[in-house]
Order: structure tokens, then C-alpha cells, then sequence
């Protein structure tokens, strides 16, 4: 279904865009491509076809959810200001 003029002003009311009307055409144009493209796509037969995550069949390379540092939270809190219970003390900024 092709824009007009008048959906696009409209469309373009609702957003709150003030839109020229060479604006308006040319938007109208694009629109339009966009909506020709997808009667495009749509027109396919996809029956059969698996839907897919990716385009590529890949499959992610996971590691084993393992400590790689030492801890060293000690160190960090002892440069702290304020530290109670193992958590970093801050001012109040917001009341």
C-alpha cells in the first residue's frame, strides 16, 4: 500500500517534525522503496526453510567459567577511605 502525500504530512504531524513539502515527497519516495521492498521479501516461499539466529551457522567457543586473578579486594579497600563490612563507604548525594 503506497504512501500519499496527506499520510505523510500527517505522519509527520504526529511525530512533530515540520516537514517541507520537496521533505515530503522525497520521504513519500523512500517510504514507499522501503514498502515495495518488503512485498518483496514477504513474496518468497519460506515454508520449509528453519529459521535461523545468523546468517552463518556458527556456534560460540565458550571456557570453563574458572578464577583467573587472584583476589586481591584487601589491597583495594585498604587505600579506601571508608570500608565497613567489605563494602566502600560513600557520601550521601542525594537526600
Amino acid at each position: 500500500m503506497p504512501l500519499n502525500l496527506d499520510q505523510i504530512a500527517r505522519i509527520a504531524r504526529l511525530s512533530r517534525i515540520e516537514i517541507s513539502a520537496a521533505e515530503a515527497a522525497q520521504t513519500r519516495d523512500q517510504l514507499n522503496g522501503v514498502f515495495a521492498l518488503i512485498e518483496q521479501l514477504q513474496a518468497v516461499d519460506t515454508r520449509g526453510i528453519a529459521p535461523m539466529a545468523h546468517a552463518m551457522d556458527l556456534t560460540q567457543r565458550l571456557r570453563e567459567d574458572v578464577v583467573t586473578e587472584e583476589d586481591r579486594r584487601a589491597a583495594y579497600q585498604a587505600v579506601a577511605p571508608e570500608v565497613e563490612a567489605g563494602l566502600y563507604l560513600v557520601p550521601r548525594v542525594v537526600e
